[in-house]
């Protein structure tokens, strides 16, 4: 899908880029058209196969289409001694409100796995205020129990396949930012680190304010606070999703009134293909964008 990429400088003298759907309105124009944000995954970007599925989807329906990236994940690496975590609702409510400043339309926002919690996080400490930013959210694939996926991915055929991945770009990423500002974190404890556990003990937790890597999962996990939520918000996970495990996900007795639950047996992890083979990828787009449109 064709983008145009903003950037915006936060402050605290960073800056995050944002891809816009090549149609979409930026702030030079209001538009009275729905906007739908999406906040990708872990290592993910506006040209990740959920992101050009959704970018599809809303430009069928009508609806402007953004991409904020989380420091780091837009192709150059961030000027500030921080990069981006599972729980970082304060970026998110960032975004969220500058956004909020410039479109004129009703404001979606869909977060993907690591983004979908993040999401959640926003609207669990925005309370009530969260309904004058966004008119309804959608968490798809969110590792809602941190502690739970993190050890899941951390281990066993789950590691060998999915963590070692993660592991591949964002220690180099990691050690980028330590030439920025050497001494930031323990270098030979991120060198070391083997799983995804390890990374989070040595870099994600001491970066933003964490004591150690389960203090991070477990202040970061949004599942504890769905019980919280004042707005909208649809909470997708599929029952065979290789990152979290079933036993980790949440339950009618969790959540509040407005939040509804969609747990379906199969979809892995963000996948959700239908159609003859190879499939298509517009199943799930199609499905939160019409659950938006039906609460009116």
């Amino acid at each position: 899908m064709p983008y145009r990429r903003t950037r915006w400088d936060t402050p605290d003298g960073d800056f995050i880029d944002l891809d816009w759907l090549i149609d979409s309105k930026v702030s030079t124009a209001k538009t009275d058209r729905p906007l739908l944000v999406l906040f990708h995954g872990l290592e993910g970007n506006s040209d990740g196969h959920y992101a050009q599925a959704f970018a599809r989807t809303a430009q069928a329906m009508g609806m402007d289409f953004v991409v904020p990236h989380f420091r780091g994940c837009s192709g150059e690496i961030n000027r500030a001694p921080r990069a981006y975590h599972s729980g970082d609702y304060v970026e998110i409510a960032w975004v969220l409100e500058r956004l909020r400043q410039q479109h004129a339309g009703p404001l979606y926002a869909v977060g993907i796995s690591l983004g979908g919690n993040a999401l959640l996080r926003w609207a669990q400490e925005s309370g009530h205020t969260a309904r004058s930013t966004a008119a309804a959210i959608c968490a798809v694939c969110a590792p809602l129990d941190l502690t739970a996926c993190g050890m899941h991915i951390s281990n066993g055929f789950n590691h060998l396949v999915y963590g070692r991945r993660f592991l591949h770009t964002m220690k180099p990423k990691a050690l980028q930012k330590w030439d920025q500002f050497p001494g930031l974190f323990d270098r030979e404890a991120l060198l070391r680190a083997r799983t995804v556990l390890d990374f989070d003990q040595a870099f994600t937790a001491p970066l933003h304010g964490f004591t150690d890597a389960m203090d991070y999962w477990r202040r970061a996990s949004a599942k504890p606070h769905l019980h919280s939520l004042r707005l909208p918000a649809l909470v997708v996970n599929a029952r065979n999703d290789p990152f979290v495990p079933e036993i980790s996900l949440p339950t009618p007795r969790d959540i509040a009134p407005d939040v509804q639950l969609w747990q379906p047996v199969h979809g892995g992890h963000v996948g959700f293909p239908s159609g003859a083979p190879p499939g298509h990828l517009g199943f799930l787009p199609g499905q939160v964008l019409h659950w938006f449109n039906s609460l009116g």
